[in-house]
């Protein structure tokens, strides 16, 4: 009878211990659960009073960065599209065939080519944002107009820079 009465209190012991257990986790739950809310509330706060202390052309900036990212967004889907619907290399019967065909499938790829490497300038672009270097030319160290940064918001140089840059281009034949 003492053997069933110790049985019976291990069993009622281990029981109540598995109750506090998975209360001890609920409130650890909740506590962290709390905790993370509490923090975005933080975040978001912070974002907004960080909005509001953005200056003009901080504003255009953030528009920029979100103006690249759609616009890496719509090249990386039309380079899926594309690859997809590239032309296989196939032997036409006809001469000129096969030249339209070889010529359309270089050209198609040229055109990844040259996507490819503006993707790689977006990327930069939206680094230097978030590093808070956009809008300062490379070469002379002042800061880019803000209609260049519109029309062209991958530059790395203000335009007297750019032009130059190409002027000496074209006089060493480049």
């Amino acid at each position: 009878m003492a053997k069933k009465k110790k049985a019976v209190k291990k069993k009622v012991t281990k029981s109540a211990a598995k109750k506090k257990t998975a209360a001890k986790k609920k409130t650890v739950k909740k506590t962290t659960v709390k905790k993370t809310a509490a923090k975005k509330k933080t975040t978001v706060k912070k974002t907004a009073a960080k909005k509001k202390t953005l200056s003009a052309r901080e504003k255009k900036m953030l528009l920029i960065k979100d103006r690249l990212l759609k616009q890496k967004e719509f090249l990386i889907s039309e380079a899926e599209s594309a690859m997809n619907a590239l032309p296989e290399q196939t032997i036409f019967p006809d001469l000129g065939d096969q030249a339209s065909a070889e010529t359309d499938r270089s050209f198609m790829l040229r055109l990844r080519g040259r996507e490819q490497k503006l993707l790689k300038k977006i990327d930069d672009a939206i680094e230097r944002i978030d590093a808070g270097d956009y809008g300062i030319c490379e070469a002379c160290g002042e800061e880019i107009g803000i209609k260049r940064l519109e029309a062209r918001p991958v530059t790395t140089m203000c335009i007297e820079c750019k032009t130059e840059q190409e002027e000496d281009e074209k006089m060493l034949g480049q």
